[in-house]
């Protein structure tokens, strides 16, 4: 018997096709997100600059930030000034948290002088100041000046991962305007369509704490990005030096 010849050539592979795709098909996802990224770094510069350049501006009258509102929907971190009387005992808690502790912001109806309301953000209390009266010295009475921000309301619950609002135990986990109206008892008819951020120096009393507003804004777009970009080049090199190695002859 003569035994195998084993020096002849060698059978071929067959190209990976699956590999190929699977690969071209997450490169396809990276540079996606790295270009989703991108457009939020715009979108987040453009916003930061716009808030920027609102807050900066002199207070306006409530009326003139109405006007704006009927006329672009769009009142967010414009300066407001305007006057009128709390209505302390329907007051609605916010669940939040500012400089590290845990605790409700403070909604107050605002009776403007022709009657209708405006629910105000008079800031911030820790869990155990929520009762009004533990804090009864903050609970300023009379016609009462305010210089705050104008903020937008939500059309509907951020996320389904927010709770719903508690109206029986007093706690909002999302900023509703009209329950927060309603538990109140505010005609919807009379109510000013959004909110009032009060300033830092609205209440003698020490509690609510004002001037909560979250301005400065983080900014990592461009480091996700990058991020992005860079699994894709180091993806695009693997899958080249894979192909290379399979489409190469073999001795």
């Amino acid at each position: 018997m003569t035994a195998a010849n084993d020096s002849g050539p060698k059978a071929k592979r067959g190209f990976p096709w699956t590999v190929l795709v699977v690969g071209l098909a997450a490169l396809a996802i990276l540079v996606g997100l790295g270009t989703w990224q991108v457009d939020r770094l715009a979108w987040k510069e453009a916003l930061i600059a716009t808030i920027a350049q609102r807050i900066a501006s002199a207070p306006r009258p409530l009326a003139d930030i109405e006007r704006l509102y009927a006329e672009t929907g769009d009142v967010d971190y414009w300066p407001v000034s305007l006057h009128g009387t709390f209505r302390h005992e329907q007051e609605s808690h916010f669940l939040a948290t500012w400089n590290g502790a845990s605790g409700y912001y403070v909604y107050t109806p605002l009776e403007l002088p022709d009657g209708r309301s405006i629910l105000v953000n008079r800031g911030f209390v820790p869990f155990d100041r929520k009762d009004a009266s533990a804090r009864l010295e903050g609970q300023v009475g009379g016609d009462v000046e305010i210089a705050g921000l104008a903020r937008n309301p939500l059309a509907e619950k951020p996320s389904w991962i927010v709770p719903d609002n508690d109206l029986a135990k007093n706690v909002f986990y999302w900023k509703d305007i009209a329950a927060m109206a309603g538990r109140a008892g505010v005609d919807p008819a009379r109510l000013v369509p959004f909110f009032v951020d009060a300033g830092s120096a609205q209440n003698p009393g020490g509690l609510p704490v004002g001037g909560v507003t979250m301005i400065d804004m983080p900014n990592n777009h461009l480091q996700y990005a990058v991020t992005w970009y860079g699994l894709a080049a180091a993806l695009l090199a693997v899958l080249a030096v894979f192909i290379r190695g399979r489409i190469r002859p073999r001795p």
